[in-house]
């Protein structure tokens, strides 16, 4: 295997965007020659099939993997880094990029020259300026102040990274990788440095993820910190249950005591007691779950093997 005889090992996931990841290779041919080799995982194309001759055209060394179907954009990934990680060797240096050309090839010495650190097992990119419209740039804020209430954790990053090997076999043990990368960084404990660096604009076609899908990959997000979201929810959940018993307590002595005006008291009450009994009702629902996530948490590798057709590797 040709992957342990290079310092740099890059992986990327193409789903239909031949053209862009054409480009993407013959750029990181030209940037790192011989040093680099990629793994471009074919998540299961049927338009624009990716060929082994796209990367021997651009003079880069690497393996593409056909996949059987249509996984994802982070299994993809997963699956991915699962096949590199069973030949990397010490002294490697792993990079996740997408392959429309918004995470630049002239900026992986920035995140690689960090990776040197001792102290660090993965460095992660922070977007100093995007290349996206105002919805998106609105809807992304609101994510990450979302997520970090739910989860009491911020996230500021994306898919493109750098990995010491170490971090990479650690990170594919984990069964939450597949479900979304960024997440699984922060819930491995690994040590985490964060690079700030500029958003390309794509190479060519357009994203294939619309608003409905980028909404869906921000809660995946949250499923990988789900206890966590559970606790706090059950939480928030008692407190208002509280909340709603101090104020019948209230309204029962102001009631007593003759300040409430007709039909005030049974229209409080009644809101009230609903509002206790659907909270209380949720708070005993979200402790369940936890639990049931808890007894059923078996940590299993990415099965990477089960969804791979076919590996076509670059002559050496």
């Amino acid at each position: 295997m040709s992957l342990s005889q290079h310092a740099i090992v890059i992986v990327m996931p193409v789903y239909e965007d031949l053209e862009a990841s054409g480009r993407l290779f013959q750029e990181l041919g030209q940037q790192f020659g011989d040093r680099v080799f990629v793994v471009a995982v074919d998540d299961g194309s049927v338009r624009q099939p990716l060929s082994v001759e796209s990367l021997s055209q651009a003079g880069v060394a690497g393996a593409v993997l056909k996949l059987r179907r249509n996984v994802g954009h982070q299994r993809a990934i997963a699956i991915g880094l699962s096949y590199a990680a069973e030949h990397l060797v010490p002294g490697q240096q792993v990079v996740v990029m997408d392959s429309d050309g918004e995470d630049l090839p002239s900026t992986i010495p920035a995140l690689l020259a960090q990776l040197d650190n001792p102290a660090v097992d993965v460095v992660v990119a922070q977007r100093k300026s995007r290349v996206e419209t105002f919805r998106f740039k609105a809807f992304y804020q609101v994510y990450k102040r979302f997520f970090g209430v739910m989860t009491g954790r911020p996230i500021s990053f994306g898919n493109f990274m750098a990995l010491k090997p170490a971090a990479v076999k650690r990170l594919v043990s984990m069964q939450e990788l597949p479900i979304h990368v960024a997440a699984a960084v922060l819930a491995s404990k690994l040590r985490t440095d964060v690079c700030p660096l500029d958003r390309g604009p794509r190479y060519a076609g357009q994203s294939k993820m619309n608003f409905v899908g980028l909404a869906l990959h921000g809660f995946k997000a949250l499923m990988v910190f789900a206890e966590d979201v559970l606790v706090r929810v059950g939480i928030a959940s008692a407190l208002i249950a509280t909340f709603a018993v101090v104020g019948s307590v209230a309204a029962v002595v102001l009631k007593l005591m003759g300040y409430s005006t007709p039909g005030w008291f049974s229209l409080v009450l009644g809101i009230l007691v609903l509002l206790f009994l659907q909270t209380a009702a949720l708070a005993l629902m979200t402790l369940m779950l936890t639990g049931v996530m808890r007894s059923g948490s078996v940590v299993t590798a990415v099965a990477h093997r089960d969804f791979i057709d076919e590996i076509l590797e670059t002559a050496p």
